[in-house]
């Protein structure tokens, strides 16, 4: 890889010569005694000039833009819901309901949808604010469908008006709802699927405890629906991904990006705990890859950094003096 290329950084880990991979996803969690040896290793986050990961978890993005280097950044996002819809052989025409659709990986979810030929994208939310900023963004294709916000009380007529809202059968239900939601939101969208759909649970029900997730066994029987988890994606997602924006499919400019300075890396977080947009994106980056009137230090678009260090004897300091390790 010459110096100076554009790189995708993967924050999903895995040995690459094992079928049962122990995956850490860096920053956030590690599985197994496999994932916790990967962490010692790569347990560092981009907040930084240089970020050290494995060969294989860079992938080429080729020449871009260095101004539209943030909007870049969304794909890290929208590989989340990419791999549940490949997952899902989501096809072109199809109709999917993407549950959670208001958060930050639902929103993503129908860009991607939409970006890889879904028909029309049904979007069930609590959040009126949030739908019709969706609605705005994304039109005709797009349903939105307010919900009850009840925890028990409502769920049939939640699943009859998610029904109601598609153009026809929906095919696929992508499930990216967070650990605090209840079970109820999540049956009511994955029994709106036809007969031989897919559902594709991803969220987070249940990892705080409470209530499991129910479905009627003669339900998934007699209807022939899949069922499936989807923890991350394949690598092969992010080359896949990476082609869908280079080619316009997925339009990157449907993401909000405010860009901060790595030295106030602390305000870039608190400004985006207090956004409510769907689409808002940040951006920390060193001073040389930020728009002239943002100044300042920054994050991780690996070797466009390091062109900067070029001398062996430079990176191999950096090397000993962050990471502890001899070669980057």
């Amino acid at each position: 890889m010459p110096w100076g290329d554009w790189v995708l950084c993967d924050p999903a880990l895995a040995p690459a010569t094992t079928r049962d991979p122990d995956i850490t996803l860096r920053g956030l969690s590690a599985r197994g005694d496999g994932g916790l040896h990967l962490q010692k290793h790569y347990g560092q986050g981009s907040f930084a000039e240089l970020l050290m990961v494995p060969t294989e978890n860079a992938f080429p993005m080729g020449a871009i833009d260095p101004a539209e280097a943030g909007r870049w950044n969304a794909l890290s996002v929208c590989l989340v819901p990419y791999g549940r819809l490949l997952a899902a052989d989501l096809r072109a025409g199809e109709t999917v309901l993407v549950s959670g659709a208001t958060g930050n990986v639902g929103s993503a979810g129908v860009a991607v949808a939409l970006a890889m030929g879904a028909g029309c994208v049904v979007a069930p939310g609590r959040n009126q604010d949030m739908l019709t900023e969706l609605e705005d963004r994304f039109g005709s294709r797009l349903r939105v469908v307010p919900l009850s916000g009840d925890e028990n009380e409502n769920e049939n007529e939640d699943h009859d008006r998610m029904k109601q809202a598609a153009p026809g059968p929906i095919d696929v239900v992508l499930d990216l709802l967070p650990p605090s939601a209840w079970t109820t939101p999540v049956r009511a969208a994955a029994m709106t699927v036809r007969e031989y759909g897919r559902v594709v649970l991803m969220g987070g029900v249940g990892m705080l405890g409470g209530e499991d997730l129910a479905l009627p066994y003669p339900w998934i029987m007699r209807n022939s629906i899949t069922v499936r988890g989807q923890w991350m994606y394949r690598p092969q997602a992010n080359t896949r991904l990476i082609e869908l924006a280079r080619f316009r499919l997925l339009d990157l400019h449907h993401f909000d990006v405010t860009e901060f300075a790595l030295d106030i890396a602390n305000k870039a977080i608190e400004h985006a705990t207090d956004s409510n947009g769907p689409e808002a994106r940040y951006r920390i980056a060193p001073s040389c890859f930020l728009r002239p009137h943002h100044g300042g230090h920054g994050l991780g678009l690996l070797a466009q950094s390091a062109r900067r260090h070029r001398d062996p004897a430079i990176l191999a300091r950096i090397t000993r003096e962050h990471w502890g390790v001899e070669t980057l």
